[in-house]
């Protein structure tokens, strides 16, 4: 199938409504009808600030960044997009074509 990979990408601990914001954009995601989205934690990165963040042995608590990832059609992207601009949330995003499918999965 083809469709887009939209990536957003935040940092670990940002907040939106008392919830963490990867939390809640997965949250709308789902209730968007949107069939999956997964969040992963970087080990190390840094942002059009400059500031690098990484994770050292003895931190217990950092504030990494954090990617949040769909495979969706391109106008599920609109919408998800379009809803987190309503919201008034400033996010970085990737927007790209993807072909995506299951191998040996049912249909």
């Amino acid at each position: 199938m083809n469709g887009t990979c939209l990536k957003l990408y935040m940092h670990e601990f940002r907040r939106h409504k008392r919830l963490l914001l990867y939390e809640w954009i997965l949250e709308q995601a789902k209730r968007m009808g949107i069939h999956g989205g997964s969040a992963f934690r970087a080990i190390a990165g840094y942002g059009r600030h400059g500031v690098l963040h990484e994770e050292h042995f003895f931190e217990l608590a950092g504030n990494l960044p954090v990617e949040v990832v769909f495979m969706v059609s391109a106008e599920e992207a609109d919408r998800l997009l379009g809803m987190l601009r309503e919201e008034g949330i400033q996010i970085f995003y990737v927007k790209m074509p993807a072909e995506f499918g299951t191998i040996n999965g049912a249909s």
